[in-house]
């Protein structure tokens, strides 16, 4: 059976691949953001079905979404948490979406119940609105 860290891992490996990373969660898994919630983003999707469809939308728009550098801080049979980041242009612009996140991740039964991930909200706006920081 997976740990959380293999999960995570694996999780943030396939990412390029819908399906494969919603395949990753348990039938009533939960994938949260919750800091997209104040731009008025879905910030909660439960189910691989749901999952992997956002994650589809999400590489509609930013195509080449990979996570780099990653870095696990907690690693225990059932919960990980690391740090990783994301540099790539939004699809038919010349904008770089650039971010940190930091997710901890929660498996049950060799699946992930839940990956809640938080970002860099302000920074996700100026890459998705083209402002520029004062």
């Amino acid at each position: 059976m997976k740990t959380a860290v293999q999960l995570l891992q694996n999780y943030l490996d396939s990412i390029q691949d819908p399906k494969a990373a919603a395949a990753l969660f348990a039938a009533d898994g939960v994938l949260e953001l919750p800091y997209l919630q104040t731009l008025g983003l879905p910030h909660r999707v439960q189910g691989p079905a749901q999952i992997e469809h956002f994650i589809a939308g999400l590489l509609v728009k930013i195509p080449d979404f990979r996570f780099r550098n990653i870095q696990f801080f907690i690693d225990t049979p059932t919960q990980a948490f690391g740090e990783y980041s994301v540099e790539a242009e939004l699809a038919g612009t010349d904008r770089v979406y650039k971010q940190t996140y930091a997710g901890r991740l929660v498996a049950e039964g060799g699946k992930i119940k839940l990956l809640r991930e938080s970002l860099d909200t302000l920074a996700a706006w100026r890459a998705f609105s083209g402002e520029q920081s004062a």
